[in-house]
């Protein structure tokens, strides 16, 4: 549906907005966009190699849009944004981000939407590898980079550009745009509270469920249990109740090794990454590749070699002793996965968190200190900047502050200093060898070059 036609991403560089402009443009669209972090002169190099693919980049201040094109915006960008402006003055028409993914997935004979509140870009690219490794060539949208598929010409590998008639992609519930799909496949990895309340959730995933020919339903969660009744449903979980079980799960140094139990048969499963929560995604994953009628022994043996996406507990390297870990951790389940992984090795947790909003603090601030407060074991610490913060006129009554203070009155250590380089010197300082420190955060592609900052100070200490 993108042949012939032009597009002008506002926002570009998002973690939704890239991979569907490589999308597009893979497809005979004209694409060009802007994007507020270029303007600022931040992640240069991911701009850098999106000029490189042919896409046009411009100042987010209208100069960029031009009669013929089709804006593509959050619905949370405001009519006073210059590109927004300049559309409209042009009688653009203006689309979603997930209006234009659904477009294309609604059109792909088959299509596998993964939804849930954790694990649906771990799972999405699992799936993908799935695929690609029986040589089904799907076309997979996802909102992280994908290791498998990074390459020299690739480094940002949030898209696998394939068949068009294979549509794999996260679909989001946070702002309702789940309900814009119309899916072969709906895989529910989970349903907590993140973005929306519980009866919101359970409508909007119930109603995404109904509409498939397969379902694929986690049988462990209790807040997925109303969606367990349709007759379309594959259950998967380590209970007893799923199609396809989990069983013996063993953590190790590099990863993690399970069994994998259906239709009577057993097959040894090993991933190259840690935590019982990855095992969880790796048996969604092949359940969802079930549906299309892919063996589990090749699910299995695929997932042998999955690499794992950028900034899910990815290793960033060792230095003095301590390594360094870096986590797209950002909601209280995910905080709980993660320090539920770290936890299974010994050593102390040295953790770094960077709030993604004044807004999800607000939403589930205690939701989160509860989760830290949990997951901390004695030694180890919490350390807190205040929330990422690119401009606007959010409400910022709430701080981090808040959060550091229900952690302690939960139980755990923690430590609100303002500012990331003041968490930074704070955690080299007090970090020694044998501990792990881990970089928690979302929204904020300059997280990663904080954890390897961190790496630089620690080999200068040693």
């Amino acid at each position: 549906m993108a042949e012939n036609k032009s597009y002008f991403f506002c926002g570009i560089g998002g973690s939704g907005m890239l991979p569907l402009a490589m999308i597009v443009a893979a497809r005979g669209a004209q694409v060009a966009g802007s994007d507020r972090s270029r303007d600022q002169g931040r992640s240069r190099n991911k701009f850098d190699w999106i000029e490189g693919r042919g896409i046009a980049l411009f100042p987010q201040d209208g100069s960029g849009v031009a009669a013929g094109q089709a804006l593509v915006a959050s619905a949370a960008v405001e009519d006073s944004v210059p590109d927004v402006a300049a559309a409209n003055a042009l009688g653009l028409p203006r689309m979603t981000r997930a209006e234009l993914n659904a477009a294309l997935f609604n059109a792909a004979d088959k299509a596998v939407g993964v939804g849930g509140t954790s694990g649906k870009s771990t799972v999405t690219a699992m799936i993908g590898w799935i695929l690609e490794s029986v040589g089904r060539e799907p076309t997979v949208m996802n909102g992280a980079v994908m290791r498998n598929f990074v390459n020299e010409e690739t480094p940002f590998a949030s898209a696998l550009i394939g068949d068009a008639a294979t549509y794999v992609s996260e679909v989001d519930e946070s702002d309702g745009s789940i309900a814009l799909y119309r899916p072969d496949v709906a895989v529910v990895t989970n349903i907590s509270l993140d973005h929306k309340s519980l009866a919101e959730l359970h409508q909007l995933f119930g109603d995404f469920a109904a509409k498939a020919r397969i379902a694929v339903i986690n049988a462990d969660d209790p807040e997925s249990a109303p969606l367990l009744g349709g007759d379309n449903v594959i259950r998967f979980g380590f209970s007893e109740a799923a199609a396809v079980r989990g069983s013996d799960f063993e953590a190790q140094p590099d990863g993690c090794r399970f069994t994998v139990h259906f239709a009577g048969d057993t097959h040894a499963a090993r991933l190259r990454m840690p935590g019982r929560h990855n095992a969880m995604n790796a048996l969604t994953a092949i359940a969802a590749a079930r549906a299309l009628n892919i063996s589990v022994a090749q699910s299995v043996a695929a997932l042998t070699d999955f690499a794992g996406l950028a900034r899910r507990y990815e290793i960033l390297g060792q230095a003095s002793g301590v390594t360094v870990i870096d986590d797209f951790a950002h909601n209280p389940d995910k905080v709980a996965a993660t320090l539920a992984a770290a936890a299974e090795l010994p050593g102390r947790t040295l953790i770094f968190f960077q709030p993604h909003g004044y807004g999800p603090l607000r939403q589930m601030g205690k939701e989160l200190a509860a989760s830290f407060a949990r997951g901390l074991r004695p030694g180890d610490r919490l350390f807190v900047c205040d929330p990422v913060y690119f401009g606007g006129t959010v409400d910022r009554s709430i701080g981090s502050e808040a959060l550091a203070a229900d952690v302690i009155a939960g139980g755990g250590d923690a430590l609100h200093l303002a500012t990331r380089t003041e968490c930074g010197d704070a955690i080299v300082a007090e970090a020694k060898s044998g501990d792990r420190i881990l970089v928690l955060g979302a929204r904020d592609d300059t997280l990663t070059e904080f954890g390897l900052d961190l790496l630089e100070k620690l080999a200068v200490r040693a």
